[in-house]
């Protein structure tokens, strides 16, 4: 009987496991305690996420939590990811590790810096190390950060370098017409006002839109009961964004609740343009027209 008791729970232990396992599979966002711990764990806390996009929070940061990011995708690396630390980060220090190697990406203590991009294309996936700092108080601290994967593109050390190196530059007609089939919104209307920030080199673009033609966020929001919409989008302060007359396509991306300004071309000339591509018959999507 005894014998049948240690096999029972041996084999309830690995169900628990397999269940933990379950449901760890599909986590996107992880959220825990470094207080809460089991009595013979080890000093290292593991955490699996295989999302595209999510974030961590590690509040009473204690001795060290590794985060894999391990997205359950398709297509295989290399893949890009970005991580960005929360504002107010406090009471570890942050590195990317791959291959076996730790990068420093946040040092306790500093401020956070922006978004850090990186290249996933080794034998293992990449992961996030938090190394606890020693404290003599048990006050609240917490550190985190958000993180995506942005698909297979060039490594670079930050997301502004990384996904906008191309933001100044006008895009041509080929990309424009992509661009309006696949960017995260697509919005037409006029620039209401243009703000800088030189400490982060962005320029911020108010945009009054007349119509919102997609959105993978909440960029633009309604403004009045008349069906205008406003909403806000980043740019590189380097590209010299200011307030201009008549009405404009605004397309680009989002990252982490931003929306950043990837073409803008003037409506007329995408309509001119579209309309060439469409007796061509070489549009790749089909775009309303009013």
């Amino acid at each position: 009987m005894r014998a049948g008791g240690e096999a029972g729970r041996r084999l309830r232990s690995c169900l628990l496991l397999l269940q933990a396992l379950s449901s760890a599979a599909d986590l996107c966002t992880w959220r825990g305690s470094g207080l809460v711990r089991e009595p013979h764990a080890r000093a290292v806390q593991q955490v699996l996420l295989r999302c595209t996009e999510g974030a961590v929070e590690w509040v009473y940061p204690r001795q060290a939590l590794r985060v894999v990011l391990q997205p359950n995708l398709a297509s295989a690396r290399p893949y890009t990811v970005c991580v960005k630390p929360f504002r107010g980060s406090r009471g570890a220090s942050m590195h990317v590790e791959r291959a076996g190697e730790l990068e420093l990406l946040l040092s306790e203590g500093a401020r956070p810096a922006r978004a850090h991009c990186f290249r996933a294309d080794g034998p293992q996936p990449p992961a996030i190390f938090l190394q606890a700092s020693p404290q003599s108080d048990i006050g609240r601290r917490a550190v985190g950060f958000q993180y995506e994967l942005l698909g297979n593109r060039s490594s670079a050390p930050d997301l502004q370098d990384s996904v906008l190196q191309a933001a100044c530059r006008p895009c041509n007609n080929t990309e424009l017409l992509l661009a309006v089939c696949s960017s995260d919104f697509v919005a037409r209307g006029f620039i209401l006002n243009v703000s800088h920030d030189a400490e982060r080199q962005t320029s911020r673009v108010e945009v009054g839109a007349s119509r919102v033609y997609r959105q993978r966020g909440g960029v633009f929001v309604p403004g009045d009961a008349r069906g205008a919409w406003r909403g806000h989008v980043q740019t590189l302060l380097r590209c010299g964004a200011r307030p201009g007359a008549g009405e404009f396509l605004f397309v680009g991306a989002e990252h982490f609740g931003e929306a950043w300004l990837g073409c803008a071309p003037r409506y007329g000339h995408f309509l001119s343009v579209y309309g060439a591509a469409q007796r061509r018959r070489e549009n790749a999507c089909e775009f309303p027209l009013d």
